[in-house]
Parts: structure tokens; sequence; C-alpha cells
């Protein structure tokens, strides 16, 4: 290394003699690599050292046409200071013209952003902290701007569009084929921006604060009957356990529960029985969490006009048609009925090769709570036969069913009502039992 310093600090002094405003400005660089070079590595007092080898880096090694280019890395307890290196390519100001695309790479704290210009060139390469995000991105001309459908997306993308950009969000797993070579923050951002370009990509609808905030009440309603359904099952494990089984159904288990407790047997001691008792009392808490959540969902679907729209459909009641306004807005990002059923996952999964058409069980893809709302939806429609006549269903269903498996029947009555119930939303119509045929 101290070989191949001396040569290049050679190199340059033989470069630059004569030449009086390269020698000025070569002194205090080349002042430092003397005291690297002959520094040693046992002496004592204050010494000039780097993280990163080499030292000193000199571009072209004695073999360019043109001066040198000199880039030094120190630490701070270097007494002299170094000037900064001029910005490279792709790192110019935020406030460049020439940006048409810029990808945003969403993180906690700090978010990492490239920007392209209409030939698809990088042009812009930066990182903002959160708080900078805004005022950097102010000061940008009008462009489309990419990022990933995460947490936190909808909020800035809603900021953006206040500034005048197109913002426009992508599933994450669109994105990944346009990553190259490893994977980083800027590669993720350079990405995201590629894919944001494409025009059949599949995007995200930016979500208002409104479907956020019910979204968030069917997510913390979700969880809390998951909890409760937890809760009893537990419950029964334990009187299972000790001998004592209860017929199938939280019903039959709330009605059994103050007889078992009030006469135990002898499988149960003091200690299971006050467990349970414990096990019952949560569960009555969460049967109150579980209404007022239920209650609180119900008056804002009351007050939607959408969602009132969407209850007059058979199986759709204010869960349902709250979590689908929730979810897709109006409908607007899909063509029709049958899009937004694929994307529920209730269509056949489609295996095709060689002209051959195979189709295999339903997909499951897209957001599963919705898909198993309207499936439970279908299944309270199949329970009432004697609403089908009114409904417009009599004559399909009374068919279907003498060739179809009960959860086949189910499952594709469900793809049937999500593609009217979009119908409804995107068309703004309500519910006719005459036009079943012709809807979606």
């Amino acid at each position: 290394m101290r070989t191949y310093l001396g040569r290049v600090m050679r190199d340059i002094s033989r470069k630059i003699a004569g030449d009086a405003a390269l020698e000025g400005r070569f002194s205090k660089l080349l002042l430092l690599a003397r005291r690297i070079h002959e520094q040693q590595q046992r002496q004592s007092g204050t010494k000039v050292y780097s993280l990163h080898a080499p030292e000193i880096e000199c571009i072209g090694k004695g073999k360019a046409h043109r001066p040198y280019e000199l880039m030094a890395w120190t630490t701070p307890v270097l007494g002299g200071k170094v000037e900064p290196r001029e910005a490279a390519a792709g790192a110019q100001a935020m406030s460049n013209t020439n940006i048409a695309t810029i990808g945003i790479d969403l993180r906690k704290n700090t978010f990492h952003v490239v920007g392209l210009d209409a030939t698809g060139a990088i042009i812009l390469r930066k990182k903002r902290l959160r708080n900078q995000l805004d005022q950097s991105l102010g000061n940008v001309p009008r462009c489309l701007i990419g990022m990933e459908a995460c947490a936190g997306a909808h909020h800035l993308g809603r900021k953006l569009e206040k500034l005048g950009h197109q913002v426009q969000l992508l599933p994450a797993q669109y994105v990944k084929p346009y990553l190259k070579g490893h994977k980083n923050d800027f590669r993720d951002a350079e990405a995201i921006a590629e894919a944001a370009q494409r025009p059949t990509m599949r995007f995200v609808p930016v979500k208002s604060a409104e479907q956020l905030d019910l979204q968030a009440l069917h997510r913390v309603r979700s969880r809390l009957v998951t909890q409760r359904t937890a809760v009893i099952n537990q419950i029964r494990g334990f009187l299972l356990v000790r001998g004592l089984p209860v017929r199938q159904g939280a019903a039959a288990l709330r009605l059994a529960l103050p007889q078992i407790l009030s006469a135990p047997k002898d499988g149960l001691s003091s200690r299971v029985i006050q467990l349970i008792q414990d096990l019952a009392e949560d569960w009555r808490y969460l049967d109150r969490r579980v209404a007022s959540m239920t209650k609180e969902i119900d008056e804002l679907a009351d007050q939607d006009p959408h969602c009132r729209r969407l209850m007059s459909a058979p199986g759709v009641g204010p869960i349902i048609s709250s979590a689908m306004v929730a979810a897709i807005g109006t409908g607007d990002t899909f063509h029709k009925g049958r899009d937004f059923a694929a994307w529920l996952g209730l269509v056949p999964k489609q295996i095709s090769t060689g002209d051959r058409t195979i189709l295999g069980r339903i997909s499951r893809r897209g957001n599963r709570y919705l898909r198993t709302l309207f499936i439970q939806g279908a299944r309270a429609v199949l329970l009432h036969r004697q609403s089908w006549p009114r409904h417009g269903f009599a004559a399909r269903l009374e068919a279907a069913s003498k060739r179809l498996h009960s959860n086949v029947l189910v499952v594709a009555l469900a793809a049937k009502l999500a593609r009217m119930a979009w119908s409804m939303l995107a068309k703004g119509r309500d519910y006719d039992a005459n036009r079943l045929g012709r809807t979606a």
C-alpha cells in the first residue's frame, strides 16, 4: 500500500508540474498523502488514517489524458479539511425539471427516492427522512410517483396528490420482477419506478381517510371475534379433557356452562372451576366489545349511501357492505364484476398450457376477509329457501343444487353475489331481481 501510494504521489506531481492552478488544487491533498506515506505504524501522536482502504484513490493511475481526480476518505481526527467531491451523475437536486417518474421505497423513518427521465435513465438518487420528503417533492414538477402499497402508503399518497403529483400504488409481488441485481433500498425504488410506468400494471387505488377508519374497525372486530372463538374452544377443551363433552356451537356451551359450574362433577377441581369462570368472564367481555364494534359499523353503514345501496342485495348486510366499501371504494379499479370476483379469489385457479384449459380449485387470492364474508352471505341465502323466488334465484339455485355439491354451490353463489355487488356499487343502482341475468 505504501509503495502504491508513493507511485500515485509521484505521478500526480509530474502531471501538475508547471501548472499553478493544479498545484494549488492538489497541494492540500498531496500534503495529506505525504503524511500518510511517512507515518509509522507505532508512532505516537496524531495519525491520519481511514476506515476504508485505500486511503487515497487516484482515478486514471497515470494513464489518463486529463488531470487526475483525487478522492480522499479520512476520519474526524484529521486537523485539515478535505474539499467535498462534486455530486455524481444521478444525485442532482430534487428540483430537477427533467424528472418524469419517481419511485419511493418506503420505510419507517427514511425513504429512498429514485427519479427517471422520459427515456428511463436515472437522474435522481436521494435518501430522505420522513419529515423532509414533503418539502423535497414539493419542489419537483408534477410527475408520476410510484410506491408499494404498504403501511403508510395511502396517507403519503394523499399528501402527494395534493401537491399535484400522479400517485400509483403497486402490489409488492408485481414489483419483484423489475428488481435487478442484489437487493438494496435504492434498487427497490428503481424497480418501483420501472413498474409504475407499465401500461398493463395493476395498481391499488389510494384509500381515503374514511376508508382506512372503516377498515380499522373491521380489523379490530375480526381480531375480537378470533379471540372470542379461542376462549370458547379453550373452555370446551378443558371440559372435554375431564370427560364433560358439550354439544357443538357457542350457544350450546353458553347454556350448559352455568349448570356445569353450579353442580361440579368429580373430574373438575376447584382450580379448574376458577379457571373456567375467569374464561367465561373473558367471553362476556369479548361479547360486549364485539357488540360495540358491530353497532358502530352498523351506524356508519346506515349513513353511507353506497352501503345502503349494497344492503338491498340478498345476503349482504352492514358488515359485508361496509367491508366492501372500505376495500375498493366505488369499485373504479375493476372493469367488470368478474374481475372483482377473481380479485377476491372466488374463481377457479387456471393452469392452462398447450391449448388445454385446466381449472382447479378456487384461487383464494386477494382479500381473504371479504371473501369469507361473501361466502357466509351466500350460505345464509341458501339456508332461507323460501326467499329464493323473491330474489330471483329460484330457477338457477334449484337446477344447480341438483348437480353441484353444497360447498361448490355456496362458492358459486358467493361469486355471483360479488359480481352483483360490484355492479351495484360501480353503476350506482339498487338491486333489481328482474335484471339479475344482465348484471355484471
